[in-house]
């Protein structure tokens, strides 16, 4: 399969003003090849949404990044436009993602025209399973379910190769997520790279949607492999823990909280929510065995 997102020793720290620094990302690498669909999951504040917005080049002014992200043949950080034709961004809060003074239908023509499309919004809308009726109202008018169509709307205007969704089916009830999620596969099945953000493991349970599965924990990766593997079979001790804590799984609760990313340090920091892991407490490595990758303690030689 060909490559359509490639991140590659992604790190990313966000200085703040009383001169603590935001671990956003740590030495992340991560692979969606065309046609298939990558789910980042993970405990909210465990740095997930901070890889879609280095993703789309849209990190803040005084971030300080190491490593690369390609999009195709196309490097993100090299200054060659990319963004609509090439990747979109389905955002977390679409209600908040559109102007509130402006229709829908106004700002998915503008979408259009700004890259040189030749969809119709009519189109687009019932592409989304939207009436095009719906498009003449403005966001406040639409429910929180034909807001986020409208935004797949305008991330879909321009064909894009790769697809990034950050929590796209946050706040919506099990009958629009399964909606939202089969639009995906949808685009999936016609040749996109859909990167898939989100904490909601049951609904990947149940929809069986993500061909892989990358498990994030404060900055760092800490599993991937075949979505079906992880989930059946998961080797780290969080993803264990992160699946024991779903209702279908016995609802056993992480103890603690995930730790704030500011100031974190360089080793992973798992161990402090479960003092007897034998894979965090110290230096740390990715291991990877055919198509399973997940995150141990260094050998020592």
């Amino acid at each position: 399969m060909t490559t359509g997102l490639q991140i590659n020793s992604l790190t990313v720290r966000i200085p703040l003003a009383d001169g603590s620094v935001v671990h956003a990302a740590s030495d992340i690498d991560l692979d969606v090849p065309t046609g298939t669909i990558t789910a980042l999951v993970g405990q909210s504040g465990c740095g997930k949404s901070i890889i879609a917005t280095s993703v789309m080049n849209m990190l803040p002014p005084t971030a300080l990044r190491t490593g690369s992200i390609t999009v195709g043949d196309i490097d993100v950080f090299s200054g060659t436009p990319f963004r609509g034709r090439h990747a979109a961004l389905v955002p977390q809060s679409a209600a908040t993602y559109l102007t509130p003074v402006r229709t829908a239908r106004s700002q998915l023509q503008e979408t259009i025209n700004a890259l040189g499309s030749n969809h119709t919004c009519d189109g687009l809308a019932r592409r989304v399973g939207l009436e095009p009726s719906a498009l003449d109202c403005f966001p406040h008018e639409l429910s929180g379910g034909m807001a986020q169509r409208v935004a797949i709307a305008c991330a879909l205007a321009g064909d894009p190769s790769v697809i990034v969704a950050d929590e796209p089916t946050a706040n919506l009830d099990r009958t629009l997520t399964d909606h939202v999620l089969g639009m995906l596969r949808e685009c999936a099945y016609e040749g996109a790279a859909v990167l898939l953000i989100t904490h909601d493991l049951s609904s990947l349970i149940h929809n069986k949607i993500a061909d892989r599965l990358a498990v994030m924990y404060a900055s760092r990766i800490m599993e991937i492999g075949p979505a079906a593997q992880v989930l059946q079979d998961p080797l780290h001790e969080y993803t264990q823990d992160l699946l024991g804590a779903l209702p279908s799984r016995g609802l056993n609760p992480i103890p603690g909280s995930p730790p704030q990313l500011t100031d974190l340090p360089d080793d992973c920091v798992y161990y402090l929510r479960r003092p007897e892991s034998t894979q965090s407490g110290g230096p740390t490595e990715l291991v990877t065995f055919g198509e399973r990758t997940y995150r141990t303690l260094q050998k020592v030689i």
